[in-house]
């Protein structure tokens, strides 16, 4: 393969794990039910919807459960306002079938992204091609720091409008359109849970990013001087 081949196959590699990274930071945060008990006290969601903590812990250790696809039902029965009742509306139960199908191909599409890389990462290392895949990751790291920065620029402007548009492009209902008045999910996840989910995940996909870009900086420079020293004693290796 040519010099630019092991470059375009590395740059694509490195562009397949940003989103593969990202989709880890959202998994991990949603998977936090210390997360949600924060949340919910931060936005009064016991007194919206009238439960007390523990329950509504539970109510959505079953809704993770069903997004996981470790539960076939979504439907739960809590106790709300001191009655067991189911939790989801029918409507709700259509949204949530959409946001799982949204959540199960974010996840095959991260484990595919990870599969692509490693196998890249690989066959670039075992052909001694090491080098050249560090200097894509940090290309590759550049351009997304370049497309996560105007994102984040203009959810700052404007959340609500580009949260409305994430779902015009994800979903192709309205099920998503939810009444806090009749509907209970969108009182235990108000839009500054999302905001908060967004932002937090923003920032650590940006330290994780930084962390390797940084390390592959620093491997490059000792790799440099072991090449220098190579290149004194006459046995470099072009890699």
């Amino acid at each position: 393969m040519r010099k630019f081949g092991w470059r375009f196959l590395g740059f694509v590699a490195s562009l397949a794990l940003m989103p593969a990274i990202l989709l880890t930071c959202v998994q991990w945060r949603v998977s936090s039910m210390d997360y949600f008990r924060e949340e919910y006290a931060k936005y009064d969601v016991l007194e919206r919807v009238d439960m007390e903590m523990d329950d509504l812990l539970y109510l959505t250790e079953g809704m993770m459960a069903y997004l996981y696809d470790k539960r076939e039902e979504l439907q739960v029965t809590v106790p709300i306002a001191g009655e067991e009742l189911p939790f989801f509306s029918e409507k709700e139960i259509r949204h949530m079938v959409d946001v799982k199908n949204l959540f199960s191909a974010g996840l095959d599409i991260r484990n595919g992204c990870l599969v692509f890389t490693l196998a890249a990462v690989i066959v670039m290392f075992a052909k001694k091609k090491g080098r050249t895949f560090l200097r894509t990751l940090q290309a590759g790291i550049g351009v997304f720091f370049a497309a996560c920065g105007l994102l984040v620029a203009l959810m700052l402007t404007d959340f609500n409008k580009y949260f409305t548009q994430f779902h015009l492009i994800f979903f192709d209902n309205n099920d998503w359109i939810l009444d806090e008045r009749v509907d209970r999910l969108i009182n235990i996840v108000p839009e500054g849970f999302f905001s908060d989910t967004a932002f937090w995940i923003g920032g650590v996909f940006l330290g994780v990013c930084l962390l390797l870009f940084v390390g592959a900086e620093i491997i490059l420079r000792l790799w440099g001087r072991n090449y220098l020293k190579e290149e004194k004693n006459g046995s470099v290796e072009i890699h």
